[in-house]
């Protein structure tokens, strides 16, 4: 037992989701759709990136062998791997395709039921929630009041928040209401306070999380999104593998919005950050301070929000590039007997339709130093990546999900 690394590259899918059909998400794979964009020229942007997409570090673990078991391809290049890197893909049990169903299987609970939407309709919310969060949350209204992107309706009803005082209020096809307002002119705690009423009112409802979006700017075009979101979710069912390991004493390092997604349910300690590459950095300390039989559980989110839901195709290449040039330093930090895991919680085509989540396998892929790694092939689970960072630190395994440790360490 050493330490282990869990590394959610947000939204990076590698398609091939056997219930794709399902979601309207045929043929979406966000991975391959951005390396074609990338060859074709359609992921070229001035000043930003050009030319095919370039992630060695990743590929060198078996990235694209990940990619080619998500979809039953073949690639018949040659590739040298780093010595005890592992690879395939999974699938989601889970009947979403959002970031809490896909972290929570990850750590070994599937969800098992259904979330509550809201229809694709103006206004979308019922008209008793809308009355309810006006009066419970003491606010003279509620604009937006529809399915719309963050930034969009941010811009779109910004400067009318400033001038009235009521909150923007939107969702998507997740299970969620998002709740934007100026930091200052509202307030962050307002706004948070504001969250914690609506929570409780859209419990009824089963919607899974309410975000608060805090923004700042005096003026439509200047207005930006700050980093102090927060996402007030439901609890998973079930104990997660974060739980197994805190009522253990084990520590559990949460970078980025992990302590959201779980409710701060079995996380120990989180570090937040705005950006990639502040994650990055969050992360490498959190490695540094990692003891034995800790797990670091780390979301880079920016795949997702940035680039994934705003279908920037350039944007999402140039992001895997410069998160590509940092794992070399992750790669440098581990010792024998640790383990990095890198996957995804669902897809974000940026070549597809719409602006939401794709349904889509995931790569899982990483190094266990000290094993001979190899071929992992396809799991039938998310849950399996949890049931494998349980293995490593000593747990005893869980419900729902099959360690594939010993095909690590039977490969050789």
């Amino acid at each position: 037992m050493s330490r282990a690394f869990l590394f959610v590259l947000d939204s990076f899918g590698v398609g091939g989701a056997d219930d794709a059909a399902r979601y309207g998400d045929q043929g979406a794979n966000t991975f391959a759709h951005i390396v074609e964009a990338c060859a074709t020229g359609r992921g070229d942007r001035d000043g930003l990136r050009s030319g095919s997409l370039s992630i060695p570090v990743m590929n060198s673990l078996g990235l694209s062998e990940a990619a080619d078991t998500a979809t039953g391809g073949h690639s018949s290049a040659a590739r040298a791997h780093r010595a005890s890197a592992f690879y395939g893909a999974a699938q989601e049990i889970s009947t979403g395709k959002d970031t809490p169903s896909g972290h929570w299987e990850i750590a070994g609970v599937p969800v098992p039921f259904e979330w509550g939407y809201f229809p694709q309709t103006v206004p979308t919310f019922p008209q008793s929630l809308t009355d309810a969060i006006v009066e419970r949350g003491n606010v003279p209204g509620v604009l937006g009041n529809r399915h719309a992107s963050g930034t969009e309706i941010i811009e779109m009803f910004g400067e009318e928040h400033i001038r009235s005082g009521k909150p923007i209020c939107y969702t998507s096809s997740d299970s969620v209401i998002q709740i934007a307002a100026h930091e200052e002119h509202f307030g962050l705690d307002r706004l948070y306070e504001l969250c914690l009423v609506v929570r409780e009112l859209v419990d009824p409802l089963n919607i899974g999380r309410v975000i608060a979006r805090p923004f700042l700017g005096e003026a439509a075009g200047a207005f930006e999104r700050t980093a102090n979101r927060r996402d007030f979710a439901v609890p998973p069912p079930e104990a997660t593998l974060l739980d197994r390991l805190t009522s253990r004493g084990s520590r559990v390092i949460g970078v980025g919005k992990i302590g959201d997604i779980f409710a701060h349910r079995g996380v120990s300690e989180v570090r937040k950050a705005a950006g990639n590459m502040a994650l990055f950095d969050a992360a490498l300390d959190a490695m540094r301070d990692a003891g034995e039989g800790n797990l670091v559980f780390a979301n880079f989110v920016d795949f997702d929000t940035l680039f994934g839901h705003r279908r920037d195709v350039a944007g999402y290449a140039a992001a895997l590039e410069a998160f590509d040039a940092r794992l070399p330093e992750a790669l440098a930090l581990l010792r024998p007997g640790d383990l990095l895991l890198l996957t995804a919680d669902h897809g974000c085509d940026p070549t597809w339709r719409g602006s939401d989540h794709t349904r889509e396998r995931v790569p899982v892929f990483g190094v266990a130093p000290g094993l001979p790694g190899g071929v992992i092939g396809m799991r039938r689970t998310f849950a399996d990546i949890g049931e494998t960072v349980a293995d490593h630190l000593g747990l005893p395994a869980g419900r729902h999900g099959t360690s594939f440790l010993q095909a690590i360490a039977g490969n050789a």
